[in-house]
């Protein structure tokens, strides 16, 4: 009926049997979003039901019963596939993960159990009801893969704070667009909500308030099973020197006092670099967040810091002299940064950093990755050559601001992004490993975050997961990612409309 390749063109681990009754039909399918790599579907149609269907752990495969992410994704997919079927029982006995859709049952086959949820997420975009609430799968016969490894979001929780339960709303829609990294940008200058068992006084003078609008221990952990159950990875991001005011209020004697006319004048500027008790207090505090935050990557930040409270501080140009950088402060933020990536790599951590820290010139490690945030195509594209040049690994998110909205079609400038048509070789474009869009929170709280996420974010999705020639008319995609979005609104998600119609079934509301 339906085969699903998913992952990687290795040899299949994993196999995935979708066992169901079926009746012969005719009907075309609808597309699958983001467009796999090959999808060969017939008008033949299959009749499931859901009192016989259930999904099962094949034979041969590596992954069986009590592996818990597949089995929680039966379960859900389960749901997902028969909306209106609250009675059955949901069987998990055999697993086969490609996926083919034929004679009575769906086989399924993947390299890892990740592939398999990205396949199981394809299935179920496949079955389709009829008007009178019948559920049918076409003929179908998928094999699909990433084109980049790294798909992400970014969510602010420092501007507004966003519930956890919003935060784990964007999961669920992550996961049907395929996105696998969730960037948590959690603390920032207006508030620091993340509560440090080690330094609990930075989320309990930082935040916005100390008891409602945190993030517990207890809190992180929810949101990193909930995403790695979805195959999706949690990249804390800490920002520094800058975009620090709030860590401050906690943490006395970690920002620099700005002077005015040769005495302090209240204020504060960028993290102090100058201070040895800087260094103790951030190795101290990545050493928390490197088990709390179990990924190999974090974030640091270095982007958009402002010098003049560095400049105006006599016991900071009196380091820089001793240091030997003259009046360049560019290599006081370098000396910084480096000094933070080595306390992360101790942590045996792999650095993210936004592009600032490369412009600077900063001796960072090869395997760091810079994060591209800054300007037009012209400008990111000239700097994707510069970094992939000097043998660096990208993310690219600077054509996905999705924050900034306008009327109109606005999704059309996210799926025409060509992230690799830059001036370099084949070997620079690997380095590309992907790209991230990003939600700042300066407009945005639990109130307006998803319909303004989605589903502009899945025409960037698309870009991210599929084969650019055959998705790059956007005439073409209009219908596939209208049907996407009426499939989000039936799953829950407040998707907005892409333009004038309207969906079978409608959101039914909160």
């Amino acid at each position: 009926m339906s085969t699903v390749s998913s992952g990687q063109h290795t040899r299949p681990m994993c196999y995935l049997l979708l066992l169901m009754i079926l009746q012969l039909g005719l009907h075309t399918a609808e597309g699958v979003w983001p467009l796999p790599q090959t999808l060969i579907s017939s008008t033949e149609r299959f009749h499931l039901s859901p009192q016989a269907f259930y999904f099962g752990y094949g034979r041969q495969s590596a992954a069986q019963q009590g592996c818990s992410v597949l089995d929680a994704a039966f379960k859900r997919y389960f749901a997902l596939i028969f909306p209106d079927y609250t009675s059955g029982r949901i069987n998990a006995h055999r697993l086969k993960c490609v996926m083919l859709v034929f004679s009575g049952r769906a086989s399924l086959k993947a390299v890892t159990v990740w592939g398999a949820l990205r396949g199981l997420e394809s299935f179920s975009q496949l079955v389709y009801q009829d008007d009178f609430g019948s559920y049918f799968v076409n003929k179908t016969d998928i094999k699909d893969f990433p084109r980049f490894q790294f798909r992400g979001i970014l969510l602010d929780t420092s501007r507004h704070y966003l519930p956890v339960q919003a935060i784990l709303k964007t999961l669920d829609a992550m996961a049907y667009s395929k996105f696998n990294v969730f960037h948590w940008h959690i603390v920032d200058d207006p508030s620091f909500p993340y509560q440090s068992r080690t330094f609990p006084d930075l989320s309990s003078k930082g935040a916005f308030h100390p008891m409602t609008h945190i993030y517990t221990q207890s809190d992180v952990r929810r949101v990193i099973s909930h995403a790695r159950m979805r195959g999706i990875r949690v990249l804390p991001e800490f920002d520094s020197p800058g975009h620090t005011k709030s860590w401050g209020k906690g943490q006395p004697d970690l920002l620099t006092p700005c002077y005015k006319g040769g005495i302090p004048s209240g204020t504060f500027g960028p993290i102090n670099p100058a201070l040895p008790s800087t260094y103790h207090f951030m190795a101290t505090l990545f050493k928390e967040v490197s088990v709390v935050f179990p990924d190999s990557y974090i974030h640091l930040g270095g982007d958009e810091v402002d010098f003049s409270c560095w400049k105006s501080n006599p016991y900071v140009r009196a380091f820089m002299q001793k240091m030997g950088f003259g009046s360049d402060f560019t290599k006081l933020e370098a000396f910084y940064m480096e000094n933070i990536v080595n306390i992360t790599s101790a942590l045996n951590k792999t650095s993210i950093v936004w592009q600032d820290v490369f412009d600077y010139h900063e001796r960072i490690p090869k395997d760091t990755v810079l994060h591209i945030w800054k300007g037009t195509p012209a400008s990111y594209y000239a700097e994707l050559s510069r970094m992939t040049k000097a043998g660096m690994r990208v993310v690219l998110a600077a054509p996905w601001y999705i924050n900034h909205i306008s009327y109109g079609q606005d999704w059309h400038n996210y799926y025409t992004v060509q992230p690799l048509n830059f001036s370099g070789t084949e070997e620079q474009k690997k380095l590309v490993i992907g790209g991230e869009v990003c939600m700042w929170g300066e407009y945005v709280d639990a109130t307006n975050l998803t319909p303004r996420l989605w589903p502009r974010a899945s025409a960037a999705a698309e870009r991210l997961w599929s084969d650019e020639k055959q998705t790059s008319n956007v005439d073409m995609a209009f219908p596939r990612l209208q049907d996407f979005r009426c499939k989000l609104v039936r799953r829950g998600i407040q998707a907005e409309p892409l333009y004038v119609g309207h969906c079978k079934q409608e959101y039914q509301g909160i």
